[in-house]
């Protein structure tokens, strides 16, 4: 574990103030754990900063002696990116939470690094606007975190990740010193575009503390509806066929056999329809008019693919449906600690990728289970394994589902980053050219490794 001698404990303490740079163990324990509870790590120090500033402060003087830091927002990340787990001071930009005044005319929005996502969605709603992205774990992941890991969640497929909601950011550099480009101007050909490269970072090559957001007009007029499926191949076709029919969809999300009976039984509720079937979706439609007619039109084409349908118009029917969806994460809690394997996969290879993944899953491990949800109209597995027999049996699971992945044409990570969790297996995505350029870069921006140094980048092979 790095070692904080008492004088510089005291440099951080005078930045910060005593109540905000925490060293007990009760105190610390919950910036060294992550959401799952699988990444544990330790710290000497958890430092609490209110302002730009203050990061500004802290970063030079770990950077000036050498001590490595590791920025983290809600803690929410599930790759071990934004715990300390080789003893890294943790850096909490939770205070940073206030929410500067929207900008009507321009549809944007300037906030702190540690603003959550439902904090955000709350101050720009009275305008009927909206923040881009949308997450289940919208009262605790945080904007800057959500940047960081380049969050995309349940309306990518029509907003985009957070990196196409970034319009400017401010950051602290390793060194301490600060940028800003916060004025938010859709054309600004100037150069490099810093936002889009910190956006996917995790934290290694700056410290977000302000970002500028396009927003989106929140769409009052909605209309959900869960389909379902006899086969994993019938709901991917359906999936293609929604999103060149239905000008306004908003969300297409997609729940496997073995995550719906378990949130079925979490939240004691039977499955709507099709209870014996393979998959179902979640497909919502979004609009400034009521778009119910428009998805019904376009789930009667679906014709003979879809096994049955149950459809919610008002906000208390769509909630049943969608707590279908919502509540897996926590169901999937109940029955121990997941190994949570979150991929991406092209269209043509999704039904044989949710199909065979059980078995070659069990082929390495035959106490483990998959169960799998995702945002399907952008590709997104999610896999979680649960049931997995020692240290060895999971790495060879980890190892086993993301060469599949790469295998079919697919990416290891669709939007929790690499973290420590992966870095392994970057190569499987990545060439080596372009790691090294990903090294050069780490080193342009942070040549003595201050800024979370554990995270994305694989050490050299010697």
């Amino acid at each position: 574990m790095t070692v904080i001698n008492n004088a510089l404990f005291q440099r951080f303490e005078t930045i910060v103030g005593s109540s905000h740079a925490l060293h007990q163990d009760e105190l610390v324990a919950s910036y060294t754990t992550d959401w799952t509870g699988r990444f544990q790590g330790s710290t000497p120090l958890v430092l609490r900063p209110g302002t730009t500033d203050e990061v500004a402060a802290i970063v030079r003087v770990a950077n000036d002696a050498g001590i490595a830091l590791v920025p983290q927002g809600g803690n929410t990340g599930l790759v071990g990116g934004s715990v300390p787990l080789r003893g890294e001071v943790v850096l909490s930009l939770l205070r940073l939470d206030a929410c500067e005044p929207v900008d009507i005319l321009a549809q944007q929005v300037t906030l702190e690094a540690g603003v959550t996502l439902a904090q955000a969605q709350s101050h720009v709603s009275p305008f009927d606007l909206a923040v881009g992205v949308d997450l289940a774990a919208r009262d605790s992941c945080t904007i800057g975190g959500m940047i960081a890991t380049n969050a995309g969640g349940i309306n990518v497929l029509r907003y985009g990740p957070m990196r196409d909601q970034l319009l400017g950011v401010e950051a602290v550099m390793a060194d301490g010193s600060v940028i800003s480009h916060l004025e938010g101007l859709e054309k600004d050909n100037t150069g490099y575009h810093l936002p889009g490269l910190l956006a996917g970072s995790e934290g290694s090559l700056a410290v977000i503390t302000k970002a500028r957001l396009r927003l989106h007009p929140h769409l009052e007029e909605r209309c959900s509806a869960m389909l379902a499926f006899n086969s994993v191949q019938d709901a991917v076709r359906a999936t293609a066929q929604l999103r060149r029919s239905v000008l306004d969809l908003q969300a297409v999300e997609v729940i496997f056999r073995e995550a719906m009976d378990l949130v079925s039984t979490y939240i004691s509720t039977s499955i709507p329809i099709g209870s014996d079937g393979s998959a179902w979706l979640l497909v919502e439609a979004a609009s400034s008019s009521d778009p119910t007619d428009q998805l019904a039109d376009a789930i009667d084409q679906l014709g003979a693919l879809v096994s049955d349908v149950a459809v919610g118009r008002d906000s208390t029917s769509r909630a049943g449906l969608w707590q279908f969806r919502e509540k897996i994460t926590e169901a999937i809690a109940t029955q121990g600690t997941p190994h949570k394997l979150d991929v991406t996969l092209p269209a043509s290879q999704l039904a044989e990728f949710v199909t065979k993944i059980p078995e070659i899953i069990s082929r390495v491990d035959s106490g483990a289970t998959a169960v799998m949800f995702g945002h399907l109209g952008d590709g997104n597995v999610h896999v979680n394994v649960l049931g997995e027999g020692g240290l060895e049996p999971h790495e060879a699971v980890e190892s086993a589902v993301l060469n599949y992945v790469a295998q079919l044409g697919g990416s290891i990570s669709a939007e929790h980053g690499i973290g420590t969790a992966k870095k392994e297996f970057l190569h499987l995505n990545r060439s080596s050219d372009e790691v090294a350029i990903f090294r050069a870069i780490k080193s342009s921006f942070d040549p003595k490794g201050t800024l979370s140094p554990n995270t994305l980048i694989p050490p050299e092979q010697q």
